[in-house]
């Protein structure tokens, strides 16, 4: 695979058999972003479990203390009065069944988050097949079922993200943008790390944090000592 310039200089500045403190990490990943777009910067945590069995799951959510960075459009399934709060907290988009339609119909995917009213989970069910797969579908756990709208919109712009394994028991999360600077990155860390410590399942044996690597969209891997996480 060919690597850059830029990339080449910045693995220079990681020593790749060393375990990094949190605040070193985050330090280094600031100095290793070197593309001219402002790079989001990602964490990824290997975790002791098996998302194969129910009682091991790790999912939920968490407002970062600084955001992402990132601009998020929600999308609301509501209707009467919930909609109307839907549409005041800043929802991007709000309905019911022609939302429905116009996902299938029309493969329209211009949102990021997705929250609806329990009342309207049998209207929404029908996409499961559509948003599972994206990791869209609304879910109790993040949050995201509520008849809370207003608060859930709230949060989800203020820079709320949902966390969840994948299928090799890795949760891989944005914690900011390059340019927010090691401080609050190093902030917007530990609050995601603390979520997924308090997270741990019973049924998990073992070693519960396996390894954790940050690193920006264009930059190399940084290994943080998971030891002293927690």
């Amino acid at each position: 695979m060919f690597r850059g310039k830029k990339y080449k200089d910045s693995v220079k500045l990681i020593d790749k058999s060393k375990l990094y403190d949190a605040d070193e990490a985050m330090k280094l990943v600031t100095q290793t972003s070197k593309a001219k777009f402002d790079e989001t910067v990602e964490a990824h945590i290997k975790l002791g479990v098996d998302s194969r069995h129910a009682d091991q799951q790790v999912r939920g959510a968490i407002v970062l203390p600084h955001g992402t960075g990132k601009s998020v459009r929600v999308l609301v399934f509501a209707k009467g009065a919930k909609a109307d709060e839907a549409k005041e907290a800043g929802a991007d988009f709000v309905g019911e069944a022609e939302l429905v339609q116009k996902i299938q119909g029309e493969n329209w995917f211009d949102f990021d988050v997705v929250v609806a009213t329990p009342d309207m989970m049998g209207v929404v069910g029908r996409l499961g097949k559509v948003l599972g797969p994206k990791g869209l579908m609304p879910s109790p756990k993040a949050g995201t079922v509520t008849m809370d709208v207003a608060k859930a919109v709230k949060e989800i712009k203020a820079g709320k993200i949902e966390y969840r394994l994948d299928k090799t028991n890795i949760i891989h999360c944005p914690i900011g943008k390059a340019s927010f600077g090691d401080a609050k990155l190093l902030e917007n860390f530990n609050a995601l790390m603390g979520a997924v410590i308090k997270a741990k399942p019973s049924a998990a044996k073992g070693q519960y944090l396996r390894s954790v690597v940050v690193a920006s969209t264009m930059g190399p891997g940084i290994k943080i000592n998971q030891a002293k996480l927690g």
